[in-house]
């Protein structure tokens, strides 16, 4: 059996809420232990903000309890109506996590009869406790960064194993097909680090760090459009000769795949690639033309692949200037 970070925050800012609430003489000091449990979550901002939210909803809650416990009395018709109330209210106002955290603190009104000051002050107070030492125990979040590198490099890695086989496998259909399988795994891997990437971000609650969102954002996107190019590599049938172009290109962006390659030199010799097919004598039968189409079409597809790489590092040089 394993016991992760998490839990063990949990259980200790549970037994902390308990303790404090406890101390102080408030009624009902478990409840502060529900909420701490219930307010961990997997980042400090998602934490802070369901702290926020649930203190809000509190308020909402009391106020509509207010209204109907006064008009029909501490019972279960007048708690039914306050759901009835508050529940699409908190939905309206985007509170809805704190729905049944704060309905369970509106039935302490309904059980000790009563909503003075003192009562709604014990209620806060419950909350208070229960979501600030969810605060702290999430204060601590450990560094993903060193996590980030590594899948990096991975996905690097799988690139340009895809890249280099498609140079191999152009104009041999039929082979290009297990790269397929490939793709679907690296994309695999790049949603991963994407989820690792927002937590990462998401921890950084005085200043902004999306860079490794937006990478990974930026690979998964260059996965889509590698499998387009692989949909066009396996029709192309033409000579050897029509190809050879490409499979450099290709070659060399395997070579060169890197975080810190912009795209520029290997747009300027996808430019040139055009200009050799330009220059190339006309197909002379529509079996000609619809392959060479292919080839146009593959290497427009691989120009987008490229582009992706080269806009993400202009946004990434703009934003340091």
């Amino acid at each position: 059996m394993k016991i992760g970070l998490r839990t063990v925050k949990t259980a200790v800012s549970a037994a902390l809420a308990m303790i404090v609430a406890e101390s102080l003489g408030l009624l009902y000091p478990a409840s502060a232990g529900i909420i701490s449990v219930l307010s961990v979550t997997n980042t400090k901002k998602t934490s802070l903000l369901t702290g926020l939210y649930r203190l809000l909803s509190l308020a909402l809650a009391t106020a509509i309890a207010y209204v109907c416990f006064s008009i029909l009395g501490f019972n279960a018709i007048a708690f039914g109506i306050f759901l009835l109330l508050f529940i699409p209210a908190a939905v309206y106002f985007k509170l809805s996590d704190g729905i049944v955290v704060s309905s369970v603190l509106v039935t302490q009104y309904l059980v000790e009869n009563d909503l003075s000051w003192s009562i709604i002050g014990n209620e806060f107070l419950l909350m208070t406790i229960g979501v600030g030492f969810a605060l702290l125990m999430n204060s601590y979040m450990p560094d993903a960064e060193k996590r980030l590198k590594e899948d990096q490099e991975v996905i690097e890695t799988m690139f340009r194993k895809i890249l280099n086989n498609m140079a191999a496998y152009l104009n041999q259909p039929g082979k290009e097909r297990n790269l397929f399988e490939k793709c679907d795994d690296l994309k695999a891997f790049i949603r991963t680090g994407e989820n690792w990437a927002k937590n990462h971000a998401e921890n950084h609650l005085l200043s902004s760090d999306d860079y490794y969102l937006e990478y990974f954002t930026m690979r998964r996107m260059q996965s889509n459009s590698l499998k387009d190019m692989l949909r066009i590599l396996e029709a192309i049938t033409v000579e050897p000769e029509q190809v050879e172009s490409i499979q450099k290109l290709l070659q060399y962006t395997a070579e060169t795949f890197a975080e810190t390659n912009d795209g520029q030199d290997i747009l300027d010799k996808i430019s040139q690639v055009y200009e050799v097919y330009r220059k190339k004598e006309l197909p002379k039968t529509r079996e000609e033309f619809e392959n060479r189409a292919k080839v146009f079409q593959l290497l427009q597809v691989f120009h987008s692949f490229i582009e992706i790489k080269a806009e993400f590092a202009r946004h990434q040089s703009e934003k340091t200037v």
